[in-house]
């Protein structure tokens, strides 16, 4: 299965309480772009008519399916290119590399539609490794190339002891769990363009 992490507040929990807790980094990116998407998005509705309201309703329902696909994309990754048992994806991770996607194709004659998506996960001694290829619409040339590249949470990678005890139970190389960065990397490319103004490479 692909995990999501989740962050469990309690409604019993008082005030004085929430203060006194230390909120760690992630919590705080996830409040700031909270707040940040809120000043910038205006309120479904409020100030836009029916068409534009209609467009943004779709958008979020390509970015829910895009989202999903990639999820899938790492549970089918699990064994054959990850050799894990399961993969720890951060909450709002996929949600993020989809609104990412939408925005570079935006610009793009066919949109996401005119894109081939390659997804690779980079390897714990550098490099990387190919998930898998994802074209959006078989009926659309493409007009352009997004590589993903996932990256692993360091602090995550496995101590000589743990892998001791996972090859107990599991074949050599095979551990329970791999656990994402937030942290990501995209890169654009222009399949019609041979200037170096046509590729687009954003870390995140």
């Amino acid at each position: 299965m692909v995990a999501t992490s989740t962050l469990k507040n309690k409604n019993s929990e008082c005030i004085s309480e929430a203060f006194d807790r230390r909120y760690d980094q992630s919590y705080i990116e996830d409040e700031l772009e909270f707040w940040e998407r809120c000043l910038s998005e205006p309120p479904v509705g409020v100030g836009l008519s029916v068409g534009d309201a209609e467009s943004l309703r779709q958008e979020a329902g390509t970015c829910q399916q895009l989202a999903k696909l990639l999820e899938g994309c790492l549970s089918r990754a699990k064994k054959s290119t990850l050799h894990c048992a399961e993969v720890l994806v951060p909450e709002t991770l996929t949600r993020r590399i989809s609104r990412d996607v939408l925005r570079l194709a935006a610009a793009e004659p066919c949109g996401l539609r005119g894109c081939v998506l390659h997804v690779l996960m980079e390897a714990e001694r550098g490099g990387c490794k190919r998930l898998e290829r994802i074209v959006c619409d078989a009926s659309v040339v493409p007009t352009f190339e997004l590589t993903l590249v996932f990256k692993q949470d360091a602090s995550a990678w496995p101590s000589l002891r743990d892998l001791f005890h996972i090859g107990a139970c599991f074949a050599p190389g095979f551990r329970h769990a791999l656990k994402l960065s937030p942290g990501f990397r995209l890169i654009k490319k222009k399949l019609y363009s041979s200037s170096p103004a046509g590729t687009v490479v954003e870390e995140y």
